[in-house]
């Protein structure tokens, strides 16, 4: 195990080296990956919050990732990790092997297929042979055979050697300069996620008060809402996992409609979660105004979708209240990586996450660190159009009035 590393840059994400180191790491590489273009998409809106697109035309998911940060340069490194590790995850050369779940599990350890996520229409046969790759599991460092299908994001064909019975997302997957720090940020997103679709499925609560955030990088993105005549609203979304999450949404102030920003944050700093929450707020926001993603539904952008969108978000404003403090939130960050790893895995195993499933999809030379997770029980995103609520979500449901 390597040694660990202190962090070098905390200023809206943490990271081992600042921006500018990361960017020079990779950009020599930038063509091999198929990455043609990286455009700076902040002042077609008037906040002003930086935010990129980066373009890989010949993706196999989408040929489009966003990037933000409190930095043009900050923004650029995030928006060229996204389209890194998407690359990364077409092209998987981690050992494979098909088989049926039921005779693996006779001959080597495997994922906990009962508690992995499922999707409409989809069936999982414990019986049939699927193709399986492999990663390990950070609780005992064992490795671990997980579906294939929730690995790859080759998206041009049917899952292949799959059943069709598990989502296909990016959901945990993530790069970073070392294998901690993006092993850290995958599993973050994971929580991330599933807090996410907790919130839904249960009454929003209170808001967070805004006029109490005294976090000045926090304070900057707010303040530029407000200028920009903007309404926002962040919720505590902190699930019982107990890593800080954040939600927040942004419409124009007034009555006319206009484009919504919806954005969330997971991070073990609670500053920067929310910060995170902010920034992708804003960059939602600019997606639709730039129309640069390849994967939104023309429907949304019709005038009746973009004033539906503002209502529901005008609604949620109207109908909760700002008491809760920013204060109140969980913060357990620490100086490196690693600590910040053990931190996570002991909340996720009081939360009785058993398995903690990790793909390291690195290759040499590239100058990156990529990790897709998995972790049977979390939820999957609520807004997947094949989501299929688990026991956690219809637990959080049942909270509804």
């Amino acid at each position: 195990m390597p040694k660990a590393q202190n962090k070098g840059y905390t200023l809206d994400t943490h990271r081992l080296c600042d921006p500018a180191q990361t960017l020079a790491a990779v950009r020599p590489h930038l063509a091999e990956m198929g990455i043609t273009r990286i455009a700076n998409l902040t002042g077609l809106d008037r906040v002003g919050l930086p935010t990129v697109m980066v373009t890989r035309p010949n993706s196999c998911s989408v040929a489009v990732a966003l990037g933000k940060g409190l930095t043009l340069e900050a923004a650029q490194a995030s928006g060229v990790m996204e389209a890194v590790e998407t690359w990364h995850a077409e092209r998987i050369t981690r050992p494979l092997r098909v088989a049926s779940y039921a005779d693996l599990q006779q001959e080597a350890r495997v994922a906990d297929a009962e508690r992995l996520p499922r999707v409409t229409g989809g069936s999982f046969d414990p019986h049939r042979p699927v193709l399986w790759v492999e990663g390990v599991d950070l609780v005992t460092n064992e490795p671990h055979w997980l579906p294939f299908e929730m690995v790859d994001t080759d998206y041009t064909a049917r899952p292949c050697g799959g059943q069709g019975a598990f989502p296909r997302t990016t959901n945990g997957l993530a790069s970073g300069n070392s294998l901690a720090e993006a092993t850290c940020h995958a599993i973050c997103e994971l929580i991330e996620r599933d807090a996410i679709t907790l919130w839904h499925q249960a009454p929003p609560g209170p808001r967070i008060d805004p006029a109490a955030i005294e976090v000045p990088r926090c304070r900057e993105a707010l303040e530029r809402f407000e200028c920009a005549g903007l309404r926002a609203g962040i919720w505590n979304i902190t699930s019982d996992i107990g890593v800080a999450a954040f939600h927040c949404m942004i419409c124009e102030g007034g009555t006319r409609p206009g484009h919504i920003g919806i954005g969330s944050g997971c991070h073990p700093d609670r500053n920067i979660a929310l910060l995170r929450a902010l920034t992708e707020a804003a960059q939602t926001r600019l997606t639709y105004i730039s129309g640069a993603r390849d994967d939104l539904d023309p429907e949304e952008f019709t005038p009746q979708a973009s004033a539906e969108r503002t209502q529901y978000v005008r609604s949620l404003l109207d109908q909760t209240k700002a008491t809760a403090r920013l204060e109140d939130c969980p913060d357990c960050s620490s100086t490196t990586f690693e600590e910040d790893l053990s931190r996570i895995l002991s909340k996720l195993a009081r939360a009785g996450m058993r398995q903690v499933l990790t793909v390291d999809l690195s290759r040499t030379g590239l100058g990156v660190a990529v990790v897709r997770a998995v972790i049977p029980g979390l939820e999957a995103p609520h807004d997947d159009p094949d989501f299929v609520p688990g026991p956690r979500a219809l637990a959080a449901g049942e909270s509804r009035p």
